[in-house]
């Protein structure tokens, strides 16, 4: 369905009558099982204990399904099914291996329309972003680490390649199909088998996409997915039968997971949360600035670990960026998910939503003003925020220096290039940050001295399944994506 451009009277802003488009709902509908087992040696079976918890729509509060809770018996299934078909995996020559992971990335693209609903639905982000971002990048990393798979010994020059055996696997729930990808394939790829743990509030992609490895023939304990709660991922994570572990999420749980592990055999990669920082220079080209810094906490609802979230304006032009992030702010559409006008969706649950809102009843009470989206009444059902930035932070203030993990702005300002560097390195995160300037002098020396995993220059959330992702300091430890993402899952001799 093609939008239409309409004339409206928008009594919110000062623009008076403006352009607003007509719905234009996606028309592909997935089908949605009403139950789903856990998927343990390529079969989907019933959870030892019985237990269900239900997924729902967080735009609508609709329930989608109802999917198994996994115990610690049932960990014990996938760690066992992983362990034998480990075995026989490894022994598959890499070329085999690798024709199964492009089997994976065809099928998802033949499946792209569906799983992109799917992944709208069932997490709330807009059905261009699932569309154009999550399902072509989850694709991407199966095709590229399938090529990698009969080249190892290549990728590590004089040594030889030897997967690490069974690798468990936890994502969050702000990319659920891309995560997932991000962590199978290279696994995969190095000849590992895998048990991944989704996120509670957004299993159905993962699901989807145990259907396709059932749909290409990929040897059954190869891959096992366990859905549940955080007792499941406790339980997981700390099985005596793994040889790696691969989280994604809080920093709180990863620094629990790395106690655990500490003085085991068993590798473990980290990547955490973040309070990246954007930093705006006076000779930046300030609406490819504003952009950019849209992009990077607006259009994702702030719901990714590198968000951009922490804004470093230098004093001469925070005016005209202030003005002009003020005006694209007030034209984001806010609304279903599944219409294609929609720029920002709904928050993934109503405990994230709860807890965004204190944050912005904290920031606030320390004395920094919200400014928010004006516009239209938000849908009395479903969990709704609207965008926001808020000035007069204080590097102290806890916005500025707590991940919100929504789509809050704190905006700052900054005098000297010695002054950003010392403000934007000013926290316990390293997870990613953004360079905006002219001179290409000035941006590989802030690039340089920015204590990040990942910096953007003059873009943000440019992502590529060849290039390497991972932070410094309380933001994790270890690479995904790339040769570099390769090294967690191989021994080398």
């Amino acid at each position: 369905m093609c939008p239409r451009l309409k004339a409206v009277s928008n009594s919110n802003t000062e623009l008076g009558d403006s352009w607003e488009y007509e719905p234009a709902p996606e028309g592909t509908r997935p089908e949605i099982s009403d139950s789903y087992g856990l998927f343990i040696d390529g079969e989907f079976v019933e959870p030892s204990s019985g237990k269900m918890m239900k997924t729902v729509s967080p735009s609508t509060e609709e329930v989608l399904s109802e999917v198994g809770v996994a115990d610690a018996e049932d960990v014990d299934r996938a760690v066992s099914a992983a362990r034998t078909a480990s075995a026989k995996w490894r022994r598959i020559a890499p070329r085999e291996r690798a024709k199964y992971l492009f089997r994976i990335a065809r099928r998802i693209q033949e499946k792209a329309r569906e799983l992109a609903v799917l992944e709208s639905m069932d997490g709330g982000k807009p059905i261009k972003e699932s569309r154009d971002i999550d399902v072509p990048e989850a694709a991407k990393h199966f095709f590229y680490h399938g090529g990698w798979a009969d080249k190892l010994d290549y990728a590590f020059p004089g040594r030889q390649a030897k997967p690490v055996g069974v690798a468990a696997q936890i994502i969050p729930w702000n990319f659920p199909l891309l995560m997932a990808a991000w962590k199978i394939a290279p696994a995969l790829a190095c000849g590992n088998t895998v048990i991944l743990k989704p996120a509670e509030t957004t299993p159905l992609t993962a699901l989807a996409l145990a259907e396709i490895l059932q749909e290409v023939d990929l040897p059954p304990g190869v891959v096992n997915i366990l859905t549940g709660a955080g007792k499941t991922g406790a339980s997981l994570a700390s099985h005596p039968g793994l040889n790696k572990l691969a989280f994604t999420g809080s920093t709180e749980v990863g620094k629990k997971l790395a106690e655990n592990l500490a003085g085991t055999d068993v590798r473990l990669t980290l990547e955490l949360g973040g309070k990246s920082p954007n930093i705006i220079f006076e000779d930046a080209s300030i609406d490819q600035a504003i952009e950019g810094i849209v992009a990077g906490i607006w259009f994702n609802q702030g719901h990714v670990c590198c968000a951009g979230s922490r804004l470093f304006v230098q004093e001469g032009v925070v005016d005209e960026v202030l003005e002009k992030l003020d005006l694209r702010m007030q034209s984001l559409r806010i609304g279903d998910p599944l219409d294609k006008n929609t720029d920002v969706g709904a928050i993934n649950s109503r405990a994230q939503l709860r807890r965004i809102r204190g944050y912005l009843t904290q920031g606030k009470k320390e004395g920094a003003e919200l400014h928010r989206v004006r516009g239209p009444k938000l849908p009395d059902k479903g969990f709704w925020m609207r965008p926001c930035y808020l000035t007069g932070v204080q590097p102290a203030h806890v916005v500025a220096r707590e991940e919100i993990f929504g789509p809050v702005l704190s905006v700052m300002t900054f005098r000297t290039p010695e002054e950003a560097l010392r403000r934007a390195n000013n926290t316990p995160y390293g997870l990613a940050a953004g360079v905006w300037s002219d001179k290409g002098s000035r941006i590989f020396d802030v690039a340089s001295k920015l204590k990040a995993g990942v910096v953007w220059c003059n873009t943000y959330n440019r992502f590529d399944a060849s290039s390497p992702f991972g932070g410094f300091k309380e933001s994790g430890f270890g690479r995904e994506g790339g040769r570099q993402g390769l090294r967690a899952y191989l021994n080398l001799v």
